[in-house]
């Protein structure tokens, strides 16, 4: 089948198309080259629309224990945006933390075909996936989390050969079918259980004597040599404390030239100026990340209202539980090897800190230089829930309206930032760089966040709206695998994307350890622990897309 849409101004970054009227053709769910005298067996005129490819969510938590809790500890939020059962689509609630299915629903109805769980435990990762497979509309994938399991730290405790370092996070990446690695607070998760309420780059975990530099550094590397796509994802040390900016540009420095992606900046971007000792790092932290090609980032913008902090940096998590909105919390170990941390959130635009977060993020994006190396999030449902991109968007790209809106917030917030100062306007191809293009450079998706011939026919046309926060929330198309599936704004066909992994190659022989260990210390054997293709694609799921890695280094 042949499907064509004729007329469109097509943003394609990753093709170098910027604008350009072209048509689009596809053909059996890729999109082909053209070929104007072919007949097509269906046609959209979207004459005068914007025509991107899908857009991509490198980080939102969408699977996993942590989303479980949160739907479990606020009822109250299920209250809100409740969705009626359709003929095609499922019943479902939960404003900042949405039910799985109304997660694949509202993705696709903004633009999304693709999504990815950026804090998947390995010991949790088959349940993980269930929730993921039943997220429908939209490709996904996870991260591995390491740098706090006893297994790790003992490598280096122990000072392992590095060759078996690699193949254990190889091994782990097999085991929970993950398509990257994920480091949270290095070694601060488990220096908590040892009574630790901080472990800063190069302070000494005071049972395993290792620092978070030595862990950053060794899985950096190993994910290098392995030929992983995207580099080690770094949820640094000291998040949300004032005066962490020294620590991320430690951190920065640190990487001595490795490729590291540093998330959810804006929450380790504090510094201590004013007389709230309270400040805005993030100035000094972009002019670092701006001279360093080899750091990308993403914010974790904070946009004002209620939400829900979710994290495996349960250290962090337990210091922030006292300003919980409403009053509860979770602060959870799992399996010794990692933690959790639920803590419901509500951001005010008249609170100081709330508000100078909300600039600091804005400061970020407007400061860096290269777009093709920071990419669009709010850390869902942490800085805000995923729907109010189109809000951000506009927010970058109208410095009238962000000006309207930095009016309303604390004023002794306000006297603290140098977002007045900072004109830029985000375009059209900053934003398709941002939320398309890059994030499928950075995780290694060939065929996403473009639309050159062999690209998956994953496409959103918009209306040329002025207003960008309406344009951008209202697609009206949005074609998965070639398949219409929203027509404005709403869903008119359901469907279920793939799962995507990476699979480095690794000595096998490293399994007779891991056996041995299992059995000392899991309460599972290992494999049991590890998790099958056919679990992640079973009952309709959608199919498994495994990525390319480098031959093994020895």
């Amino acid at each position: 089948m042949l499907t064509k849409l004729t007329g469109g101004k097509i943003y394609d970054p990753a093709n170098g198309v910027s604008g350009e009227v072209r048509d689009i053709y596809v053909r059996d769910g890729k999109i082909v080259a053209a070929d104007p005298s072919a007949r097509a067996d269906e046609t959209y005129d979207v004459t005068g629309r914007v025509v991107m490819a899908g857009a991509i969510d490198p980080h939102t938590h969408i699977g996993g224990g942590k989303m479980t809790i949160a739907r479990t500890m606020m009822p109250e939020d299920h209250l809100k945006d409740p969705v009626a059962h359709t003929d095609l689509t499922r019943a479902g609630c939960g404003h900042a933390i949405p039910s799985t299915q109304i997660t694949g629903y509202r993705y696709a109805e903004m633009g999304y075909t693709a999504c990815f769980e950026p804090a998947m435990l390995a010991a949790n990762a088959r349940q993980a996936h269930m929730e993921m497979g039943d997220t429908p509309m939209i490709d996904k994938g996870a991260f591995v989390m390491l740098g706090s399991d006893d297994f790790f730290l003992r490598q280096l405790t122990q000072k392992e050969d590095f060759q078996r370092i690699k193949d254990y996070v190889a091994w782990t990446m097999h085991a929970a079918q993950a398509i990257a690695v994920k480091v949270v607070n290095p070694g601060g998760i488990s220096a908590f259980k040892f009574n630790q309420r901080k472990l800063d780059l190069d302070e000494q975990h005071v049972y395993y004597g290792v620092t978070p530099r030595q862990i950053i550094l060794n899985l950096a590397r190993a994910l290098g040599e392995l030929g992983v796509t995207h580099p080690l994802h770094v949820h640094g040390c000291n998040l949300g404390v004032p005066g962490n900016v020294e620590t991320t540009l430690g951190t920065i420095r640190a990487a001595e030239g490795l490729r590291l992606h540093l998330t959810h900046i804006q929450f380790h971007s504090y510094g201590t100026e004013g007389p709230r000792k309270f400040s805005s790092g993030a100035a000094r932290v972009v002019d670092l990340v701006n001279k360093c090609p080899n750091i990308s980032i993403d914010v974790g913008q904070v946009l004002f209202g209620q939400t829900c902090t979710a994290s495996g940096d349960s250290m962090r998590q337990y210091a922030i539980s006292r300003s919980a909105s409403p009053k509860k919390s979770v602060i959870m170990d799992i399996e010794c090897d990692a933690g959790c941390g639920v803590v419901p959130m509500r951001y005010r635009d008249k609170s100081y800190v709330n508000a100078l977060q909300w600039a600091i993020g804005l400061e970020t994006f407007l400061l860096m230089e290269d777009p093709w190396r920071i990419f669009l999030t709010t850390d869902h449902p942490n800085g805000a829930p995923f729907y109010t991109y189109p809000h951000l968007i506009r927010l970058l790209m109208d410095k009238s309206f962000r000006n309207d809106m930095f009016q309303k917030i604390n004023p002794d917030a306000a006297a603290m930032s140098i977002l007045p100062s900072l004109t830029r306007e985000y375009t059209l191809d900053e934003i398709a760089i941002m939320t398309r293009a890059g994030p499928a450079r950075s995780l290694g998706l060939m065929d996403r966040g473009q639309l050159g011939a062999g690209a998956s026919g994953d496409i959103t046309v918009y209306e040329d709206n002025a207003d960008r926060e309406a344009m951008f929330a209202t697609p009206e198309y949005v074609f998965k695998n070639g398949e219409l599936i929203v027509r404005n704004g709403k869903v008119v066909k359901v469907v279920h994307g793939a799962t995507h992994v990476a699979r480095p190659d690794f000595d096998r022989g490293l399994e007779k350890s891991l056996q041995d260990y299992f059995s000392r210390f899991h309460t599972v054997q290992m494999e049991n622990f590890k998790l099958a293709d056919g679990e992640i694609i079973d009952g309709g799921r959608g199919g498994l897309v495994v990525q390319p890695t480098a031959p093994r280094v020895s």
